[in-house]
């Protein structure tokens, strides 16, 4: 009877420790790993100095054009991702607009699926080596997946392309050619038309019939007008410095002479 009563008490003492000890929850089951879009691949801006140039050049000349328009996003050489949660699907146009999305939001790559749209115009700046992909590969995400409006492609160095630009626009799903207009292609997303000069891509305003200048171009011309300007008072100066000596003899110079 004694054994029993202790047991008891024993078997209560262990009752009332593991009423105070919480219980064990198993294991959370572990989610996905969020997907990290990287931002760059490493390789350099444009295969050549004129590819580098004409891409850099483009999208300064369009962010300068569009300045005044919040609501217009120009940009390049950045990774594209179009499917969300596969950092496979990307893609890194040279030269891209996108309306309808904000400026100023900052970016390090953009994301299909927050933008809420693709671009409506590219640029690539061609080559043999990148022929494949451009009339091909990209021609067909643009156009079927992307759905981008106008793709233009130049190539600087007339390696495969005749005239040195083409253009595309989409009409009904498919991609018609965009026809020269003087010798130029007409752009409607940019309201302006892309001309070759030599291994430059230019922009040509139709409204002003003029290019539009690039930084280098808007830094010669103000350095142009600034050193105009200080001709024009050196030439004041010396003008007034001319009359000056004059009234000082005609103020020596005898009443009667």
């Amino acid at each position: 009877m004694a054994i029993s009563r202790r047991v008891s008490a024993a078997a209560r003492e262990v009752a009332d420790v593991m009423s105070i000890i919480p219980p064990i929850s198993p294991p959370a089951t572990p989610g996905p790993a969020e997907v990290v879009y990287p931002c760059s691949d490493g390789r350099p801006v444009g295969e050549t100095p004129v590819h580098r140039d004409n891409l850099l050049i483009t999208i300064e000349v369009l962010q300068e054009w569009f300045a005044s328009e919040r609501d217009v996003y120009v940009s390049g050489n950045m990774f594209m991702f179009y499917v969300k949660g596969d950092k496979r699907k990307h893609v890194s146009p040279d030269v891209f607009v996108v309306r309808g999305i904000t400026k100023d939001k900052p970016r390090k790559h953009y994301l299909l699926w927050e933008e809420g749209r693709g671009p409506d115009l590219v640029i690539e700046i061609t080559s043999d080596s990148t022929r494949g992909d451009d009339t091909n590969k990209k021609l067909k995400l643009y156009r079927d997946v992307l759905k981008v409006s106008e793709y233009f492609l130049f190539d600087p160095y007339r390696e495969y392309l005749e005239g040195q630009l083409k253009g595309h626009r989409l009409r009904d799903g498919e991609y018609e050619p965009v026809f020269p207009e003087s010798g130029r292609l007409p752009s409607e997303v940019l309201g302006l038309h892309l001309e070759a000069d030599g291994e430059d891509l230019r922009l040509y305003d139709p409204k002003t019939g003029r290019w539009l200048p690039t930084a280098r171009e808007e830094a010669r011309a103000e350095r142009g007008r600034a050193d105009a300007e200080a001709k024009h008072v050196q030439e004041q100066q010396l003008e007034i410095e001319r009359l000056r000596r004059e009234i000082e003899l005609l103020k020596r110079r005898p009443p009667d002479a």
